[in-house]
């Protein structure tokens, strides 16, 4: 069984406060301004990337001995809720990338082929995209209909991918895929493809409620190239140490952006109420105050649940990842926060009134409330909750 790499770099990381600032005029500068019509019209938010990019952001998760920021599981979180301020489809795409990031980082580290390629990462500041879901699978991660290929070095797949989010724009695809043609449905290994070895054939197009610009249509995905893109961990185990958590984490924490943005608008909104009225308490802030409570339980969970998750990480505690425990908690979390966001969007949008319900209003909360109501949908909250009554029927907690 391979040791899980501790992420967190021995060198010092760059000052994060400072950084913090920076990603906030990011926000400011490069997302806030195109949010709206990158919603409109369902594209990639070339302005944000082009930003993080020359910001180094994209390899902010990456060690610093391969010249990344070497930035932890808390802090790269924090990042996703600011970013999730201004842009929900930019900060959705940025923690998604930073998820494949943390596969390699923590699963790939013994192999020569990954420890460059993370190099290259930092040099180019690469994109990464998942395709982990497939048509015939009914969303169970944990099982491929495709196989990889292998002859000699090389290796070559098929994947009907039903959802690749930003595919057409990511330099790299982590693909899961059966280990062999002979092998079970479960026997699955993780395949990076690259740029220029791949070709994704549409299969559907992303015309949505929310999230719209992260693109994510389904492909037919193509790809050959060298066996050592094989991560050499099970995708099984991938998905228990990394992915499972380190997904709910980020999504939660941009969740929270994403209501911290729309309490802001509605905190603005009473402002501008009471300043007509001098001396007095507007009734809407009472409800300011009622949703601020929800906000902050919201991301004291992401928080709580993101140490728990790095404390682990540094203690190279393996063995908690795999107990019922852990993924009780975890699931938990993201059934809460997409529960939660969609709360707190609709007394903030209550607040505002029909200044927050109009489109071209300083206070509009339409972007905010469509792309809450699909954090629900983001692995099926009734998919987790019925899992979790599995686990509970057996689980006894210590």
């Amino acid at each position: 069984m391979k040791t899980l790499v501790n992420p967190v770099a021995a060198e010092p990381t760059p000052d994060f406060a400072e950084l913090v600032l920076q990603v906030h005029s990011i926000g400011k500068n490069a997302l806030a301004p195109h949010a709206d019509l990158v919603d409109r019209d369902a594209r990639f938010p070339a302005e944000a990337f082009s930003a993080l990019r020359e910001a180094k952001l994209l390899s902010a998760y990456v060690p610093c001995e391969y010249g990344g920021m070497g930035l932890n599981l808390l802090q790269t979180a924090e990042v996703c809720e600011v970013l999730g301020q201004y842009c929900g489809s930019s900060a959705m795409i940025y923690a998604m990338h930073c998820i494949q990031v943390a596969c390699v980082v923590h699963h790939a580290r013994e192999s020569d082929y990954f420890q460059d390629y993370l190099r290259q990462l930092v040099d180019n500041q690469l994109l990464m995209a998942s395709a982990t879901t497939e048509v015939g699978t009914g969303g169970d991660l944990l099982s491929s209909v495709c196989a990889v290929e292998t002859d000699g070095s090389r290796f070559k797949l098929e994947k009907k991918a039903p959802v690749i989010s930003y595919g057409e724009e990511a330099d790299d695809i982590l693909v899961t895929c059966r280990r062999s043609a002979a092998s079970p449905a479960s026997d699955q290994v993780h395949v990076m493809v690259r740029r220029g070895d791949f070709t994704a054939v549409p299969l559907s197009t992303w015309d949505t409620m929310g999230f719209r610009g992260t693109c994510s249509s389904g492909f037919t995905l193509t790809a050959e190239g060298e066996t050592q893109q094989i991560l050499p961990t099970s995708f099984s185990e991938i998905l228990t140490v990394t992915m499972h958590p380190y997904s709910h984490i980020v999504w939660g924490s941009l969740w929270s952006g994403i209501a911290m943005d729309a309490v802001n608008r509605a905190r603005a909104f009473v402002r501008a109420e009471a300043r007509k009225t001098p001396g007095e308490t507007p009734i809407s802030a009472v409800r300011l105050a009622e949703v601020d409570q929800v906000l902050q339980e919201m991301r004291h969970n992401v928080k709580s649940l993101a140490r728990e998750y790095q404390d682990l990480l540094d203690m190279n505690c393996r063995d908690a990842f795999k107990g019922f425990g852990f993924s009780i908690r975890t699931n938990n979390l993201k059934v809460s926060c997409s529960q939660r966001i969609v709360e707190i969007v609709g007394k903030a949008l209550l607040i505002c009134g029909i200044s927050g319900y109009r489109n071209d209003s300083r206070f509009s909360l339409s972007r905010h409330l469509r792309d809450s109501y699909g954090a629900a949908l983001m692995v099926n909250n009734d998919r987790i909750t019925k899992l979790n009554a599995t686990m509970l029927m057996v689980h006894k907690e210590s």
